[in-house]
């Protein structure tokens, strides 16, 4: 007992031997797990930054279209993504070691890029969703194509108003479908569409747009019927580059003698296109080249037209000179006499000045319809001032008929008289006029753009457009009729509002002025007429993109693999600015399935 205690005695204040060894032994633990977490995350800092390296490789095959074939690497033709990535390597030591020593997780595999080509489609889509979300208003534009590898493609893009006011058309997604019918194609938008606008955002969709192909515009069974029956909102609108095309096909394909003009104005370009030994005394005389002609886009057919025009003279030099020439063969020299016979026929140069005068505002009106950012009102003007160009150039017909026929010999070949001229002439104006009116008219919903039109504020702020009010209401529900008459009545009166040409130039002053609280009902409106589309023009460019991609990387690949392939080409601005863009690639990948290489920190 007195043993006990003088131990007990002695150990009085101090703590037992074995707590201490149990705490040496808890911090020894918690000293090894900071060390193994701090070992991992920097493993992982590592792993992310040879990742995010990859990424940028990725990225810019996909933003230039180029291929990433995977290739071994004794292979004498590594193609541009394994070179790429050897160039960055070469200025990373960190990926170059990788590289190097790696026997986990290398991360320049075709199953490693078509995950991370997923991963950056899921995230796109994940930020274009979220700004449709956001929008008040979104509308759709589909076209459909056969590719180069025969699948039938249907092309969704999606435009609307972002949170900066700007207008974005964003390429969505490329669709394969098994045929072009009405029946497959709306079922295809709409699967779509289900994910893009949950149940309660129905009434967002606000206008639909298609190449105008009779499957898709049918008013009782095409496309955008089948669309409207469950989307109430979604009025229909013909493209309008595309209403152009036809307006001047119109007027060429039912008069026989301009039908031929433009058939012989094409030889040109064709004659000079077979042989580099014609092409090359076209640039010793000429020094221009000729523009191919193109049947469905005016504006080649324009180009075409000045081109010739502009240098008539010096092509009749350039086949003279062919015709005098020894070193041509006999079909050239005889090509090259019947383009001099043209060139000096009387009805051809008129039909050339004729059509010189009318193409430039054809190419005004096409190319402000290629642009993303029109509307409804500065259509309307675009279209007023190109309907009130062509009876100004049909009023110079007869000025016309007589310079043309003031410094001609008569010819051989059977010539039209003045008289005959001038009645081709304006039966081609009139055709113009008349299909443009007919056209370019606005349907129902579109005549709301009439409401801010700004050369019409003086005429409505006296007499206030009821009936166009009222059509508005209908086609759009979701607007308040008072309220937005008390709106307007104001924006009339007010000089401010007059100068803007557009839709977007007076919605932007709204929002620089933050007066979109004050003119709710007003910006709605402009937010619907600025949503809608009045033209395809982007899914022309998406097709173009799928032709150069089917082209030049693969004919056949997954669809996922060509759709992310699509988006870092079409979207590559997004990509570049969007925020964190690798990170949340990284992030996704990681945990897309369990990973023998670490991505993930502690």
């Amino acid at each position: 007992m007195h043993i006990d205690n003088s131990v007990k005695l002695a150990m009085l204040g101090r703590v037992n031997i074995a707590m201490q060894l149990d705490e040496g032994y808890r911090l020894a633990v918690k000293k090894r797990h900071r060390l193994a977490v701090k070992k991992h995350n920097v493993e992982v800092d590592k792993n992310r930054h040879i990742l995010s390296k990859i990424i940028d490789c990725v990225k810019f095959c996909g933003a230039f279209e180029l291929a990433l074939r995977d290739e071994t690497d004794s292979s004498d033709n590594p193609g541009v993504f394994k070179g790429l990535v050897d160039f960055v390597a070469s200025l990373d030591s960190v990926l170059e070691e990788h590289l190097e020593t790696a026997s986990v997780f290398k991360g320049t595999s075709k199953t490693v890029q078509n995950e991370l080509l997923d991963c950056m489609l899921s995230v796109v889509r994940d930020y274009i969703l979220e700004e449709v979300k956001n929008a008040d208003f979104i509308a759709i534009q589909a076209d459909e194509t056969t590719d180069i590898s025969t699948h039938c493609q249907l092309v969704l893009v999606l435009r609307y108003i972002d949170a900066s006011g700007n207008v974005q058309e964003r390429f969505f997604e490329y669709i394969t479908i098994q045929n072009a019918t009405a029946d497959t194609i709306a079922t295809a938008l709409m699967e779509r569409l289900s994910t893009i606008l949950p149940p309660g955002q129905t009434d967002k969709l606000i206008a639909q747009a298609y190449d105008g192909a009779a499957v898709m515009r049918g008013a009782t069974g095409g496309v955008q019927r089948k669309i409207l029956d469950v989307y109430k909102n979604a009025h229909y609108v013909h493209c309008y580059a595309h209403q152009l095309n036809l307006i001047m096909q119109k007027a060429t394909a039912r008069i026989p003698r301009i039908h031929t003009f433009f058939s012989e104005l094409g030889g040109f370009s064709a004659f000079f296109s077979k042989s580099p030994k014609r092409t090359t005394v076209l640039d010793q005389v000429v020094a221009h080249r000729l523009p191919r002609a193109c049947v469905t886009r005016w504006n080649f057919q324009s180009r075409v037209v000045n081109t010739v025009y502009e240098h008539k003279d010096d092509l009749l030099k350039c086949f003279q000179t062919i015709i005098d020439s020894a070193e041509f063969d006999p079909t050239t020299v005889r090509e090259a006499g019947s383009y001099v016979r043209l060139l000096e026929d009387e009805t051809f140069c008129f039909f050339l000045a004729l059509f010189h005068k009318i193409m430039p505002n054809v190419d005004v009106l096409f190319n402000q319809l290629q642009k993303r950012n029109i509307d409804p009102v500065f259509i309307k003007g675009l279209v007023q001032r190109f309907t009130d160009s062509i009876p100004k150039i049909r009023a110079s017909i007869s000025s016309l008929c007589a310079d043309s026929g003031s410094d001609q010999q008569p010819r051989k070949r059977r010539m039209l008289g003045p008289g005959e001229l001038q009645r081709l002439a304006t039966e081609v104006c009139d055709t113009i006029l008349m299909q443009a009116k007919e056209r370019f008219s606005f349907t129902q919903h579109l005549v709301s753009a009439t409401l801010l039109h700004g050369e019409l504020f003086p005429q409505h702020s006296e007499t206030f457009p009821e009936s166009v009010l009222e059509t508005t209401v209908q086609a759009y529900p979701m607007l308040n009729k008072d309220k937005l008459k008390t709106e307007l009545s104001h924006i009339y009166e007010n000089s401010e509002f007059k100068a803007c040409s557009g839709a977007v130039p007076m919605y932007q002053l709204f929002m620089e002025n933050n007066l979109q609280s004050t003119f709710t009902e007003t910006v709605s409106l402009l937010s619907i007429l600025i949503t809608t589309p009045m033209t395809t023009a982007e899914s022309e460019r998406c097709f173009s993109t799928l032709k150069r991609i089917k082209t030049f990387l693969r004919n056949t690949m997954t669809q996922d693999r060509l759709n992310a392939l699509a988006m870092l080409s079409m979207e590559k601005k997004l990509v570049r600015n969007m925020p964190d863009f690798n990170k949340k690639v990284i992030e996704r990948f990681a945990t897309q399935k369990d990973r023998r290489a670490k991505f993930l920190y502690k």
